[in-house]
């Protein structure tokens, strides 16, 4: 008789608890704006809420299709030709905040450099998957390489330097773990160096970043201002916290505290147990997606959970760090408890495909 493959319930119960708990930090974290901008309903509350049905559902369906759908050739570049377009169409979209990245369509926002990790990785784990005994050679090498430069370098011109380095990052690690060579990783290295660099310091906005995230002191009350207010609100925290809902930081000291630095008023609010917490969850969900990689039935599937895994936890890690002021400011929101719809319903979905992978563990 057929056997019903069962889930990984300590990964689900990680992307729930995640999920629910991003919800009330969104609703806390905003709650100053909101009364700004409109009475009666949290209408941060609302679009997250609505994101989080959504991205219910799209994991809820891709966990019972089967994975290696993905894996047809025609699917493989089907998705890396849309997010393509979608990336060259979003350049002629309207700006927002000085950049190009969301297509605005009435109250609803879609970010297409989110929608580029449900492309690239499995690109990625496509040509791994079929070159596995040529990792370090040039036909496996060469179509990595152009199509995440490709991808990479359209999100840089929106400009969202952020994502391109998480979705570089993550296919770097990805052929790390398929077992490049060292001399190529010392390389990548070597190369990549001084090309951050050159992409900071040409750009006046990231030029002062860098040099406030060295110094946030040298500048207070501009350039500095965002690292300074969130280590505030982090020491504020103590070790439990000042209680839900009761942040200062959030009363339009810290900007975006309901986005890119939501984790410092969940710090502020909930104290290292908080911190500890969500950090605890995240560690959760790398952990079961080794694992769902590690017991997966073929080449493809182990690459695919770890990309996946990779790009969810790696994000987590470059958010925190900037609230920690241990990297420089960037636009880029924790998986999950950040406001931004694109970004959650992309990250469940890809949680779909890690609880779909477990199942056949």
């Amino acid at each position: 008789m057929a056997k019903k493959l069962a889930f990984d319930k300590l990964l689900f119960g990680a992307v729930a608890l995640l999920a629910g708990f991003g919800l009330v930090m969104v609703y806390s974290a905003s709650a100053a704006l909101a009364r700004d901008r409109a009475a009666g309903i949290n209408p941060f509350l609302l679009k997250q809420s609505i994101a989080g049905i959504l991205g219910l559902i799209a994991m809820a369906v891709v966990m019972h299709i089967d994975y290696r759908v993905l894996r047809r050739v025609e699917v493989v570049y089907g998705l890396l030709a849309s997010i393509t377009l979608l990336l060259v169409a979003v350049l002629f979209s309207g700006h927002l905040n000085g950049t190009q990245r969301w297509f605005l369509l009435g109250p609803i926002s879609i970010q297409p450099s989110e929608i580029a990790k449900l492309a690239l990785i499995p690109f990625a784990a496509y040509q791994i998957s079929r070159k596995l005994d040529r990792v370090n050679q040039r036909d496996l090498l060469l179509p990595i390489a152009l199509g995440c430069g490709l991808v990479c370098g359209l999100i840089l011109i929106q400009p969202d330097f952020g994502t391109a380095v998480l979705l570089g990052s993550t296919v770097f690690f990805l052929l790390f773990l398929a077992g490049l060579s060292w001399r190529y990783v010392v390389g990548g290295f070597a190369l990549a160096v001084p090309l951050l660099y050159a992409l900071v310091i040409a750009v006046p906005y990231r030029r002062e970043r860098f040099f406030a995230f060295l110094d946030p002191e040298r500048d207070p009350l501009g350039s500095g201002f965002q690292a300074l207010q969130s280590l505030i609100a982090i020491g504020s925290g103590g070790a439990f916290g000042l209680g839900a809902g009761q942040s200062l930081q959030k009363l339009w000291f810290l900007p975006h505290p309901e986005s890119d630095f939501v984790y410092a008023i969940v710090c502020e609010e909930l104290g290292m147990a908080g911190a500890l917490f969500v950090i605890g969850l995240f560690g959760i969900v790398a952990w079961r997606g080794y694992v769902a990689g590690a017991k997966a039935p073929d080449d493809f599937g182990r690459y695919l959970a770890w990309g996946f895994t990779l790009v969810v936890v790696l994000q987590a890690l470059l958010n925190i760090s900037v609230a920690l002021a241990l990297l420089p400011t960037k636009g880029i929101p924790l998986p999950f408890i950040s406001y931004g719809g694109s970004s959650l319903v992309v990250t469940m979905t890809a949680c779909g495909v890690l609880l779909n992978l477990s199942q056949h563990g």
